[in-house]
């Protein structure tokens, strides 16, 4: 990923302001508006990246970028202390309801698409998974690589903390097959991690670990899985192209959320994300798939 991390200083610019939605910052010469922006640490590095070059070619804008995971971004949306939530997966019915209880009507966004990479360590021989091995990995019912054509190791699971949009996303497309009723979940001896960069840090060092990443935060270093959908099938890897007509079986859409339709600097900026070539351009130099 070209665009891996900003830095800090970065990020204690826009703090420098405060306030939620349409608040107003003073300076000695001007005034700015403010964005406060949470949620989502799958999304975070390019919101980052959108909000650096939105403020250059906006000076009176002032954006705040902050990560949490998607149910973070989602609850301070339904607290009245962010203007745009980020999330890496739907609303979901019971947070819907809370806002709805305050007069709250969220907005959805869609603002770029991801694939989730599954992910070993180079040494692993093991190349292609189907979604029902993965599936049988993460709940429990394989436990040895060698269930699933690799060596006589036992498999350590990762995976992403709860709160994570990622984690619901995989929980529901890949452990519960995309079954409704399905009640399966993550094996209890998996470690849940409270980022990405948590979760390539640790296959990096350990041969007999597996886990999951949006496609954009994966390094060179680390083997990606091909995927089949169903024994019998092709195995895909993950990347634009296999989204795009898709093949790759493990894709979503990604989320801004605003309490209402968004107005004023918030509407200009969520339309520069979306309709903008220069932003859709970020999307692709960070891994993730445009909208466009």
């Amino acid at each position: 990923m070209k665009f891996h991390r900003l830095t800090i200083s970065f990020l204690l610019i826009f703090l420098a302001a405060c306030g939620p939605s349409g608040a107003q910052t003073t300076g000695p010469t001007s005034a700015a508006a403010y964005i406060e922006n949470k949620g989502s640490d799958t999304i975070v590095n390019l919101a980052l990246a959108w909000a650096e070059r939105y403020q250059q070619e906006h000076r009176a804008v002032r954006i705040s970028v902050t990560g949490g995971g998607s149910g973070t971004g989602i609850a301070a949306l339904l607290n009245g202390t962010v203007d745009i939530a980020n999330a890496s997966r739907q609303i979901k019915s019971e947070e819907m309801g809370q806002a709805q209880s305050k007069g709250i009507n969220p907005v959805e966004h869609v603002i770029a698409r991801d694939a989730i990479a599954v992910i070993v360590h180079p040494d692993n021989p093991v190349s292609e998974l189907t979604l029902q091995q993965i599936s049988a990995i993460y709940s429990g019912k394989f436990n040895n690589w060698q269930e699933v054509g690799g060596e006589d190791r036992p498999i350590v699971r990762l995976s992403r903390e709860t709160n994570s949009g990622t984690h619901v996303y995989f929980l529901e497309t890949v452990l519960r097959l995309g079954e409704k009723n399905d009640k399966t979940l993550f094996s209890t001896d998996t470690l849940l991690l409270p980022s990405s960069e948590g979760i390539i840090n640790e296959v990096r060092g350990n041969p007999n670990a597996i886990g999951y990443d949006g496609l954009g935060y994966v390094p060179h270093d680390l083997k990606m899985i091909a995927i089949a959908r169903r024994p019998g099938d092709p195995y895909v890897l993950p990347s634009i192209a296999t989204v795009n007509d898709n093949t790759y079986p493990i894709a979503r859409d990604l989320y801004m959320y605003t309490a209402g339709q968004p107005a004023g600097a918030a509407a200009a900026y969520l339309d520069w994300i979306m309709h903008s070539a220069e932003a859709q351009a970020i999307v692709a130099e960070l891994g993730f798939v445009p909208i466009k």
